[in-house]
C-alpha cells in the first residue's frame, strides 16, 4: 500500500501520520481546524497537540474529508470515539467500499452502547474493518521510541499487508485474529486507569492500585468473554500491555484524571482545563449498559462510575467495594 488516509489530527492521528508517513507512504492527514492544516503544511508542527515534535514534512494536512479520502487504500479512524459516527456519516458518500478501514478510538458510543466496529457496520456493513490497539502514548510513537500494538481483524491478508505498510524498525504491529478482544481491551482499560489515578491521588498504596489493576483485568475479560473474545487476547498487547501502561504513568489522560478526582478536583473542574479528550469519562457510562445488557459483574467500572457521574463520594465508592461479598478469584 501506498496511499493512506488518517481522520484526525489530535495527538494519537498525528502520530500515526506520522509513523506511515516515515516509511515513505503517501500520507494524508485530515483535520478539522483549518489554522491546524496551516501549521503542519507550512511549519510541520501540531504544536496543540504534539509540540517540540517535527513532523515529516510529507504528511499532507487537509481540511476535506473527501479530497482526504480519495485514493486511499487503507484508512486510519483516530477520532474520539463520541464523535466517529459523524465523521463516518461524512466519509460515506466518498467511501470505497472495499477500502479497509482501520479503527484506533478506544471507547464505547454513549448514545447506543455500541463498539466502534458496530458504529461502522451501521453505517457501511461491507467495509473491511481492523482494529489497532496497545500500549502507545502518542508523542513516543512520534519520536520514533520503540512501540508494539496489536492489529486485530478478521479479514488476516488484510492484516499483514497493513502490516507490511505500517511497520518499522520501531513500530511493530503483530496481527491477531480478535478485534472483539481489543475492542473491549482498549475501552475498559480507560476505566480501570481512572480507578487506579483515584487510587493513587488518594494515597491508598501501592498494593491497592495493583489490585484495581488485576481486578480490572477480570472485568475486562468478563466483558469480552460474554461476546465471544478469545482469553489469550487479555494477556496480550491490547489487554494486558495497554492496561499496565494506561495505569502507570501520570502521561496517560484517564489515570491522571483519576489522580485529580483523588485529590478532591472536581470533573467539571478538571475537564474544563483539558484540550485532550479522555475517552474513560464517556466510556464508564456506556460500558455499564454493556454490562447490563449481557449481565456481566464490573463493580470497579461501577464505582467509577458512580463518583464522576452520579455524585457518589469517592469515600462512599471505596466503602463500597471493600464492603462486597467475597468470591474466589478466577470468577
Amino acid at each position: 500500500m501506498q496511499n493512506i488516509a488518517i481522520m484526525c489530527g489530535g495527538s494519537w492521528g498525528t502520530s500515526i501520520a506520522q509513523t506511515i508517513a516515515n516509511t515513505g507512504c503517501n500520507t494524508k492527514l485530515w483535520v478539522r481546524e483549518k489554522n491546524l492544516v496551516t501549521e503542519i503544511n507550512e511549519n510541520h508542527t501540531n504544536s496543540g497537540y504534539l509540540p517540540d515534535i517535527d513532523l515529516n514534512d510529507s504528511i499532507l494536512a487537509m481540511n476535506s474529508i473527501e479530497d482526504t479520502i480519495k485514493d486511499a487504500e487503507a484508512i486510519f479512524m483516530v477520532s474520539p470515539a463520541q464523535h466517529m459516527r459523524s465523521i463516518l456519516e461524512q466519509m460515506k458518500p466518498y467511501l470505497n467500499l472495499e477500502t479497509p478501514i482501520v479503527l484506533c478510538s478506544k471507547g464505547i458510543e454513549v448514545a447506543t452502547g455500541m463498539r466502534m466496529s458496530d458504529v461502522l457496520y451501521e453505517i457501511s456493513p461491507e467495509t473491511p474493518y481492523l482494529v489497532l490497539s496497545g500500549p502507545t502514548f502518542a508523542d513516543e510513537v512520534a519520536k520514533g521510541l520503540p512501540a508494539a500494538v496489536t492489529l486485530a481483524t478478521n479479514h488476516k491478508e488484510i492484516g499483514i499487508e497493513i502490516a507490511k505498510t505500517i511497520k518499522s524498525k520501531t513500530f511493530r504491529p503483530y496481527v491477531t485474529g480478535d478485534p472483539i478482544g481489543a475492542e473491549i481491551s482498549g475501552a475498559i482499560k480507560n476505566v480501570i486507569a481512572i480507578a487506579c489515578g483515584i487510587v493513587y491521588g488518594r494515597n491508598l498504596g501501592e498494593n491497592a492500585r495493583a489490585a484495581i489493576m488485576t481486578r480490572g483485568m477480570a472485568e475486562m475479560k468478563r466483558m469480552g468473554m460474554a461476546l465471544g473474545a478469545k482469553s489469550e487476547t487479555f494477556l496480550g498487547l491490547s489487554g494486558m500491555g495497554d492496561l499496565t501502561l494506561t495505569c502507570n504513568s501520570s502521561k496517560s489522560r484517564n489515570f491522571s484524571l483519576g489522580v485529580m478526582c483523588g485529590e478532591g478536583h472536581s470533573l467539571n473542574e478538571i475537564l474544563t482545563k483539558s484540550k485532550q479528550v479522555t475517552e474513560g469519562v464517556a466510556t464508564a457510562n456506556a460500558v455499564l449498559d454493556f454490562a447490563r445488557k449481557h449481565a456481566v459483574d464490573m463493580p470497579i467500572c461501577q464505582a467509577v462510575n458512580d463518583t464522576l457521574h452520579n455524585g457518589t463520594s469517592i469515600d462512599d465508592t471505596i466503602e463500597s467495594l471493600l464492603s462486597r461479598p467475597l468470591t474466589q478469584e478466577m470468577i
